[in-house]
């Protein structure tokens, strides 16, 4: 996109195309307001020379209301795998198509000219706690729906030998797929939710904890993304699953799901973006004491579990701690590596680091909950089941940047 001039009237005139707009061109509002990025025409050279934009789809009046049509047209709609109730669309500017005189779409600057990548990644920033919670939220949709199928379905035999067909929901492989999209549900949420708050207390304090927040925040903004979005499509895999053959038939939703979460991984920052932000980025944020903050406060989770008085809680401590040991002997490695080392292992790290942040925090939530009410049960699965993954991600941070080292024959 680029500018070919300024007017005194404090507008600017916008040409070029832009693909990927979801919501660019629908009829559920009166008016449709695009953020464009683009360049002045006496930019600097570099990402320093790029300026955002707010083009209308229709200018306002004097009195507010939608008036001439903008130099600003849907070209294209793309044909998608999943999320089809969101049109995609490929937008022109300035092909003087307009109600306008000329051509030019009519935009108006937003923030200072030559500095709206900082303009965007506030938007990004909070996008990606949005779309993560939009993998959530296809997690959470996907397992009360394979769970109310497991409840109503009858297959096979009753384990104690009873009479009649019984809910699938009986057998024990269904009931750890099922307790498996619970647990990795649980876990997104609970990041989601502390990314949230500490969001919401960087607004609320002053001050050095104002950035103590902020920086909190930040840390947890690409996990929340990537493990929540990741989940999602995990989740919503293992939900067809339950549902077996009917999982496949297009009348049961369970395809769907699958197909509507696939997107989220990629979109608002690729999670393997996400993965380099994490490692690149955020590991040396505050000079590490944002990321040695948070793995003290897993500490003092997994010291409350250990030391509860209740049964079915304090032996969850030892395989917390297990996994905190491979988080930080894993931190300690990053901090330490090349680059293309921690590059190569930014994945799994990122993956690493949220199961570990999950499960202390349903740990915390089992805690602080009711006997009975389930989150004791469900912190002990993801204990006992999901977190063991920690140890072989802590092998896969160490070693797949030397596996990477050779492989362009196999990739030729």
């Amino acid at each position: 996109m680029c500018i070919r001039d300024r007017r005194d009237d404090g507008t600017y005139r916008l040409f070029g195309q832009k693909i990927y707009i979801t919501f660019g061109e629908h009829d559920m509002t009166d008016n449709i307001v695009h953020i464009i990025l683009a360049r002045l025409p006496d930019a600097p050279p570099g990402v320093k020379g790029i300026s955002m934009f707010l083009v209308p789809k229709f200018i306002p009046d004097a009195d507010g209301r939608p008036g001439l049509r903008n130099d600003a047209f849907c070209v294209g709609m793309e044909h998608k795998l999943g999320i089809h109730a969101s049109p995609t669309c490929t937008m022109v500017y300035g092909d003087n198509a307009g109600e306008t005189g000329e051509a030019g779409a009519i935009g108006w600057l937003v923030g200072e000219e030559n500095k709206g990548l900082a303009c965007m990644f506030t938007m990004m920033n909070s996008a990606r706690l949005y779309v993560g919670v939009q993998g959530l939220g296809v997690a959470e949709a996907a397992t009360q729906k394979a769970l109310a199928y497991a409840k109503d379905r009858r297959q096979g035999r009753s384990r104690d030998g009873g009479e009649g067909m019984v809910p699938i929901i009986q057998h024990p492989d269904v009931r750890r797929m099922l307790m498996t999209m619970k647990a990795l549900t649980a876990a997104a949420r609970a990041i989601c939710y502390s990314c949230a708050f500490a969001i919401d207390m960087s607004h609320a304090e002053d001050g050095a904890e104002a950035t103590r927040w902020a920086d909190r925040a930040s840390l947890l903004t690409p996990m929340a993304k990537s493990f929540s979005t990741d989940i999602g499509v995990e989740v919503a895999s293992i939900g067809i699953q339950v549902h077996g053959g009917m999982g496949f038939i297009e009348e049961t939703g369970a395809a769907r799901l699958l197909r509507d979460a696939r997107i989220a991984p990629i979109y608002e920052g690729t999670n393997g973006i996400q993965a380099m932000d994490l490692v690149m980025r955020k590991l040396p944020l505050a000079g590490g004491e944002a990321v040695d903050a948070l793995l003290a406060e897993i500490e003092a989770d997994i010291d409350a579990v250990e030391t509860a008085n209740r049964p079915g809680i304090a032996p969850m401590a030892e395989g917390l701690r297990e996994a905190l040991d491979d988080l930080r002997d894993a931190t300690a490695f990053l901090r330490q590596a090349g680059v293309d080392d921690a590059l190569a292992g930014a994945t799994a790290y990122q993956r690493l680091f949220s199961l570990v942040l999950g499960g202390s925090l349903m740990a915390r939530a089992a805690l602080r909950a009711e006997e009975g009410t389930g989150h004791d049960a469900l912190a002990r699965f993801m204990v006992a089941d999901i977190l063991p993954e920690t140890g072989g991600l802590k092998r896969k941070v160490k070693a797949t940047g030397r596996a990477l080292e050779s492989v362009d024959a196999a990739l030729a």
